[in-house]
């Protein structure tokens, strides 16, 4: 009995590092995606730098949003966020590639960390920038922007509308 009460002690110890472990390989091959594109040429987008990209993303929106002339102040207010944020991004990922044979668990979290720590920073710096944009668009251009920053994007949001409209057909019927 002795024996068995001893291996309980080391179970949660286990456990913590298990998780620990999962983490790191969570948070390790995560980061590629940080990388990536928005964008339909993802195959573009590694060789791409973060700010060409943003560039990229910045006509895109424009063209997909249908920025008015009376808009554009605001616009430029968004774009200059967006392009800083894009800098930010680019260092951090410069310096944790330059550093990737050389780092060790810790610092490889370490240096995930502060990528994500300035992707919320960036976010936190593009909302209020954003906001006044969003407030002055039509009911279209709203809509658009509620698909094109569904967390899921607009190709998961168009199914899932799709997929509603077939839907209820089926159930008014009853």
């Amino acid at each position: 009995m002795k024996r068995i009460a001893s291996q309980f002690k080391y179970l949660p110890t286990l456990a913590v590092a298990a998780a620990v472990l999962l983490a790191f390989f969570v948070f390790a091959s995560a980061t590629p995606s940080l990388a990536a594109s928005h964008e339909k040429g993802m195959a573009k987008a590694g060789k791409a730098s973060k700010t060409e990209r943003v560039e990229d993303r910045i006509k895109e929106l424009h063209a997909k949003l249908k920025i008015t002339p009376a808009q554009e102040g605001l616009w430029d207010n968004v774009t200059k966020v967006m392009r800083e944020n894009a800098v930010t991004m680019e260092a951090l990922i410069k310096e944790r590639t330059e550093m990737a044979g050389t780092k060790n668990a810790v610092d490889d979290l370490k240096s995930y960390s502060a990528m994500a720590e300035a992707h919320a920073d960036g976010l936190k710096k593009f909302i209020p920038a954003f906001e006044p944009l969003y407030a002055s668009m039509s009911d279209a251009q709203k809509k658009d922007a509620d698909t094109l920053f569904h967390r899921q994007g607009p190709k998961k949001a168009k199914a899932k509308a799709k997929a509603k409209v077939e839907t209820k057909p089926a159930t008014e019927g009853k």
